[in-house]
């Protein structure tokens, strides 16, 4: 298997003992890795370390105290307590004070999956200002990045090209790409480094592990629609409502794929491609696609679109009985709206 690199301690060179970490955010896959961080740096300074998982959601007060107390024999611990938002409003003013006074033999780790649930208890350990890891979902802009960070952290390298292959094949999904990279990377490893590391994942190698077997996304579903392909797009869109992709996912991304591509047609600010893709909310890579979709359409055919995506969004919500067929009927009508206003 692929080695990783060193884990990184949110604490630094600090011993994680004494200290608090708070890992707010949707991405899931950045939270626990987080937690694998603090884990291995307090296995790093003491082999004999216990270790401890609770969900927030089935603590009481004997729970917390068990795993946050000082031990008769003295062993150092740490707590990993996850969903805290889920923690029993009893127990809220309990976890602040430890919060704000841990246990020296212990490391407190809270993971919190951001939005408004536990907002209050959130509010109240960050003014005991614990080390904090921010997981905010990824933006499609910021994929590249995190596809090379995943490519560093297994010790090889991979090419632009083979990256926006990847994430055009794997889709968006982080836990997807991580999955796919540690794969292409044990492949590399085994086959140019005799797993030592720093070999290269090229385009070649991301096709022959993914081309035709990733899973069908909403956003391979847009782009087939956008670009007119309007068999493509209604087979991918069968194939995703029969392997169980949700409905309001693929409305989401049809919608988010129009918006992008009205923000490219009303552009006249001349920016240059790097920069309009930062206004306009994709990586660099994802430029090329955006222009050669806006060759056919028109504002009047976005909008015509959009206001397909809308309806289908609301019936798909409850309005229609069956997702299926509303969504048939915006797929064929995004394509049909190619054109139009001219």
């Amino acid at each position: 298997m692929a080695s990783q690199a060193k884990s990184k301690s949110p604490f630094g060179a600090s011993s994680p003992f004494g200290k608090v970490l708070l890992a707010t955010g949707p991405e899931g896959l950045l939270a626990e890795r987080a937690a694998e961080d603090v884990i291995a740096a307090a296995r790093a300074e003491d082999a004999q370390v216990q270790v401890t998982r609770v969900d927030a959601a089935e603590m009481d007060a004997g729970t917390l105290a068990e795993i946050t107390g000082s031990s008769l024999f003295a062993e150092r611990s740490v707590a990993v307590i996850t969903d805290v938002g889920a923690l029993d409003a009893g127990l809220h003013d309990r976890l602040a004070a430890l919060v704000a006074d841990p246990p020296a033999e212990v490391c407190l780790v809270l993971l919190h999956a951001g939005g408004n649930k536990g907002k209050g208890l959130i509010t109240k350990v960050k003014k005991a200002k614990p080390v904090t890891v921010d997981c905010a979902a990824l933006k499609p802009r910021d994929l590249p990045q995190f596809v090379n960070g995943e490519a560093r952290r297994h010790r090889v390298r991979i090419d632009a090209e083979a990256t926006a292959e990847l994430i055009d094949s794997v889709g968006h999904d982080a836990r997807a790409l991580a999955g796919a990279m540690a794969q292409l990377a044990n492949d590399r490893l085994d086959a140019d480094a005799g797993g030592r590391g720093y070999g290269t994942i090229d385009t070649e190698l991301v096709r022959r592990y993914f081309a035709g077997r990733a899973e069908v996304t909403g956003f391979a579903i847009a782009d087939a629609a956008i670009a007119g392909k309007t068999t493509e797009a209604m087979e991918q869109l069968r194939w995703a409502l029969a392997t169980g992709v949700a409905p309001v996912l693929l409305t989401s991304a049809l919608a988010g794929g129009l918006r992008q591509l009205g923000k490219l047609i009303d552009d006249r600010s001349g920016m240059s491609d790097r920069d309009l893709a930062a206004a306009i909310g994709v990586p660099p890579w994802k430029m090329r696609t955006l222009r050669q979709q806006a060759r056919g359409w028109t504002p009047d055919g976005v909008m015509q679109a959009i206001l397909a995506v809308s309806r289908c969004d609301a019936e798909v919500k409850g309005a229609a009985d069956e997702p299926e067929f509303p969504l048939e009927r915006c797929v064929l009508a995004i394509t049909q709206a190619r054109g139009r206003g001219r």
